[in-house]
């Protein structure tokens, strides 16, 4: 028996792998592997609290893409859950919403512009 570690979409598994030719004595089935735990980036700084009157919470790109369609301006109030733009990323579309209730005071993204990772998409005053 060898043993390795494979990573599969970043996390990691250890496995041991029996070369051909040798048969085991054993019948029982090689156990599942189990996954190592490793650190994972953050992919979505979006703020989740609700915030408190006056203040300005941030809505961030989660992933990188494309603006398709941005579905609010400032002034707009808007409620949790509420789509705010359409964000493509891998030939996906993605639907950006609120996370909190309040009145949208900027609007940073553009149709047809891409955004990175944590770039400024929509300013919400709660």
């Amino acid at each position: 028996m060898k043993k390795y570690v494979i990573t599969v979409n970043g996390t990691k598994y250890e496995v041991e792998v029996e070369e051909a030719g040798f048969a085991s004595s054993k019948a029982a089935p090689a156990p599942a592997p189990r996954p190592v735990e490793i650190e994972r980036p953050v992919a979505q700084k979006t703020e989740t609290s609700a915030p408190s009157a006056g203040s300005t919470k941030k809505v961030t790109a989660p992933m990188p893409g494309n603006i398709l369609k941005v579905n609010v301006r400032a002034g707009d109030v808007v409620k949790k859950g509420q789509s705010l733009l359409i964000l493509e990323a891998m030939k996906m579309e993605n639907d950006i919403v609120s996370p909190f209730d309040g009145k949208v005071s900027a609007v940073k993204a553009e149709k047809g512009k891409a955004v990175a990772v944590g770039d400024l998409l929509v300013s919400i005053e709660g």
